[in-house]
């Protein structure tokens, strides 16, 4: 199959490549993570890293914001702050006399929501609005965040105490889930003769403009997926709903967002069309925070390994496009 001559793919791996070699100087050995990262970002939508305390979640996310040329905020989630610490406040101004909008935190390119389950869920539900539309309403007037805007959320999926997990429509918010694993060997003896560095401190220097952002963004929708794969896709989706061990399957809106992190994974590859490899491989991270076992166990952890096995044995039985 020829690219598509609308779509210059192989500029857009280009891009990629640069994004993620800047990342990689910081983030060693952890290439799925980066990927999937930066397959989020390109589909425009959200990130949940998911994962224990100092594996690097929070480099991660401050080593992608710094790696474009775009404003970055990031907020401290704990369990005092209001809505308005994130979203902004109207103050009144004498002068004027009349009130003016403070714009919060929430009004930058990249938002990383630190520990996000450490609020309450008043405050986790007015990321809501933002993370679906884009748009903030305050007193009747509504306010549209800058493009490209995404969201890195991190949190410890096993540390519950003092937390408010979060529902399952705040999860569905979210594009995508990754955890980052432990680093191998090597790795880990590269960090110790590093020694410890904040990330506060880690030089990182803007490689890719807004504007590639959001053309690859752009480009990410126009990549063809074929009739056979849209129908792979539904019958994914359509199993995770028949499988008696989830409470409930995928919604409409997971379905949408494995076709466009595919989408997003094949420009990332240099393609402008997508094959059912991007499907497969994409599939874990998007449908896995969706779902939620008929009977949840106590473990967090062993749970998530448990609906991975599932949806393994869905992607194993369900016959691929020819």
């Amino acid at each position: 199959m020829s690219l598509d001559p609308v779509i210059p793919a192989p500029r857009a791996l280009e891009t990629v490549e640069r994004l993620r070699g800047n990342i990689e100087r910081v983030i060693r050995g952890k290439t799925d993570a980066v990927d999937k990262v930066i397959m989020c970002l390109i589909a425009g939508g959200h990130i949940l890293i998911e994962d224990m305390p100092g594996l690097g979640k929070t480099t991660l996310a401050y080593c992608l914001a710094k790696s474009i040329d775009c404003s970055f905020s990031r907020i401290q989630f704990t369990s005092d702050m209001l809505p308005s610490d994130i979203i902004g406040v109207s103050i009144y101004d004498e002068r004027e006399r009349e009130f003016t909008f403070k714009r919060g935190p929430i009004f930058a390119n990249v938002v990383l929501a630190d520990e996000i389950n450490r609020t309450t869920p008043k405050t986790q539900s007015s990321l809501l609005e933002v993370m679906g539309r884009g748009k903030v309403s305050v007193d009747g007037q509504t306010y549209t965040v800058p493009p490209p805007f995404m969201v890195i959320a991190t949190q410890n999926p096993v540390d519950y105490e003092g937390t408010f997990p979060l529902p399952e429509s705040q999860m569905d918010r979210f594009l995508m889930r990754i955890a980052m694993g432990y680093p191998e060997f090597q790795y880990e003896m590269d960090i110790l003769k590093g020694g410890h560095l904040h990330y506060d401190h880690m030089e990182a220097e803007p490689v890719v403009s807004r504007k590639e952002v959001v053309e690859l963004q752009t480009f990410a929708r126009a990549v063809y997926v074929e009739e056979t794969v849209l129908e792979y896709i539904v019958k994914l989706v359509a199993a995770t709903r028949a499988e008696p061990e989830f409470r409930s399957g995928v919604s409409p809106r997971g379905t949408l967002s494995l076709k466009v992190v595919a989408q997003s994974r094949a420009l990332a590859q240099g393609r402008a069309f997508v094959m059912p490899e991007d499907v497969q491989s994409m599939m874990m991270s998007v449908f896995g925070h969706r779902l939620v076992l008929r009977k949840p166990m106590a473990d967090p952890m062993e749970e998530r390994r448990s609906i991975e096995g599932l949806l393994q044995q869905i992607i194993e039985a369900t016959p691929e496009p020819n």
